[in-house]
């Protein structure tokens, strides 16, 4: 597996390899969600400005489906999983047991099964953060959303604004053994939040 942390001021780069072993936990969980072996090829993390985040997935207007998470407990934050609509029916086949092109529209079963693999996920992701730094976090429930990827993720972006004019992306991509899988599990952790997680690590 490749993983990266790139461009990431020093103070929070801890919390940055932190947030990276909570992504392959993620993984992980989908890994038993699904039951079948996936792999993570690679994750990375890095800091690029706010406004420039909605270009990861092709910019402001282009439509996507998305499975959101808060963050909650001891701190806040936003976790999403973001794929073009292709890809959101091929997971869904997945984790139906379908074959790969069943899927033609997501329904309210379809929006169900992604997400349960978003609270799976986002659960996983949550515990190895809290088991590492002994904060309480928690998922709210899963919002599964289609719609233009500027839409998706305003809230989390102007909440990050608040603090900062860059946000810390964490971008993973899996496959499973006959398909690669070309999503984001995205996670934007507050700045606050990388402080708190680098200040919890570097103190043990």
């Amino acid at each position: 597996m490749v993983e990266h942390v790139i461009a990431v001021e020093d103070s929070l780069k801890e919390g940055a390899r932190l947030v990276l072993l909570g992504s392959q936990n993620a993984i992980t969980g989908l890994s038993q969600m699904v039951d079948q072996e996936i792999e993570m090829t690679a994750v990375s993390a890095r800091q690029i400005p706010v406004d420039e985040v909605p270009d990861l997935f092709g910019g402001r207007e282009q439509v996507a489906v998305a499975v959101y998470l808060a963050v909650t407990g001891a701190t806040e934050g936003h976790m999403f999983l973001v794929y073009p609509p292709e890809t959101a029916m091929s997971l869904v086949d997945l984790l139906m047991g379908e074959e790969p092109g069943t899927t033609q529209e997501l329904t309210e079963m379809e929006a169900s099964a992604l997400g349960e693999m978003g609270n799976i996920m986002g659960s996983f992701y949550l515990n190895a953060l809290g088991d590492a730094s002994g904060l309480i976090l928690m998922p709210s429930p899963p919002a599964v959303i289609m719609d233009m990827v500027g839409s998706i993720l305003d809230v989390a972006l102007a909440d990050i604004l608040q603090e900062s004019d860059d946000a810390l992306v964490i971008e993973a991509v899996f496959s499973t053994k006959d398909q690669q899988i070309n999503g984001n599990f995205l996670v934007l952790p507050s700045p606050s939040f990388l402080r708190e997680l680098s200040e919890r690590v570097g103190s043990e």
